[in-house]
């Protein structure tokens, strides 16, 4: 048995070590929780063993603070700039209140260290649980929490290592895809436009596009799929660079969110197509109710929040775990 240095204080990182199992499994073992993990008695045993060999002390109050509650919830949120961001946080904040809950809420900007630093923070405050909304690498947000013995559920975009909360992004695509074929005055495949090819939502939509065209007897020619991320500027250039090389006059657009609509909107009024000849069929897999200003050419889905919302408390209530995937129906809005 290696001795941990006398000068240095022992951590669950070095028991971890020592024993051969995850930090995490140490942390489940030492304060308590181990049978919920699945652990050995055996395992445990040993870890205790050598906890104590180590003279590593137990911090007795952070565990009753623990076993005792902290009342508190944290979310990640990526971005506060689309209304669909914008009331996730509003009804977390208020669900959880309801609850007698305190929720703590931080912006990460799609940045994967701001969320691993985030992740920590929160967790040095003792939240009761996590929920990681949108996250860029929602797998290492589970881990850090698994580690600290916090369990972890994924909102929006989902991950392996915990249970996840989603839109059904490939149904609702198919059918606005399929909506926008039969609104299209040309029998011609339509643009998507937004997103990027890592995002599991984005790759969902796109295969319910597909699948919508497929039905129509449409092959959608690859120079017709623009994913050009989020941004409503990147948006606007990668149509102006479409119609630049092909100059097409007949095809309507599938919009990947509402920042993409944005980028879209601005480059078709610039150029008198928003309401010219031919007339475009245009929808967009999110929703703000602005959209509606712009007259009845733009349809919308819109991503039932609170249905989502009411499903993450059911699972914070009944307690995390798993790494189920629920995926909640969306709205069609004509």
């Amino acid at each position: 048995m290696t001795e941990i240095g006398k000068n240095k204080k022992t951590t669950i990182y070095d028991l971890a070590a020592l024993s051969g199992v995850s930090a995490s499994a140490v942390s489940a073992i030492l304060n308590g929780s181990w049978k919920k993990r699945r652990i050995s008695a055996s395992l445990a045993e040993k870890v205790t063993r050598i906890a104590e060999e180590q003279g590593y002390a137990v911090n007795r109050q952070a565990s009753l603070l623990r076993s005792a509650r902290s009342k508190t919830i944290g979310m990640i949120v990526p971005k506060y700039d689309n209304r669909y961001f914008g009331s996730i946080v509003e009804k977390f904040e208020e669900m959880a209140r309801e609850r007698g809950l305190f929720p703590v809420i931080t912006c990460t900007r799609r940045d994967p260290a701001l969320e691993a630093e985030a992740a920590k923070t929160m967790l040095s405050w003792q939240v009761d649980c996590m929920i990681v909304t949108g996250a860029t690498d929602p797998d290492k947000i589970a881990e850090i929490c698994a580690n600290a013995g916090v369990p972890a559920l994924n909102l929006d975009l989902p991950g392996s290592r915990a249970p996840s909360v989603i839109s059904a992004n490939f149904d609702g695509a198919r059918a606005l895809t399929r909506q926008l074929l039969h609104n299209n005055p040309a029998n011609a495949p339509l643009l998507f436009i937004g997103g990027r090819g890592s995002d599991h939502n984005t790759r969902e939509r796109l295969r319910g596009f597909l699948a919508a065209h497929q039905e129509a007897g449409l092959t959608v020619p690859e120079t017709h799929i623009l994913l050009c991320g989020y941004r409503a500027e990147k948006a606007e250039a990668a149509l102006a660079d479409y119609f630049h090389r092909s100059g097409d006059a007949q095809s309507g657009f599938f919009v990947n969110s509402t920042i993409s609509l944005e980028g879209v909107v601005r480059f078709l009024s610039g150029q008198g197509m928003l309401r010219g000849e031919p007339r475009r069929a245009i929808g967009c897999f999110d929703w703000d109710p602005f959209v509606a200003m712009l007259g009845d050419e733009i349809m919308m889905v819109k991503q039932d929040v609170g249905a989502m919302m009411t499903e993450v408390f059911r699972q914070v209530e009944s307690g995390i775990s798993g790494t189920a995937l629920t995926e909640i129906p969306v709205q069609l809005m004509a």
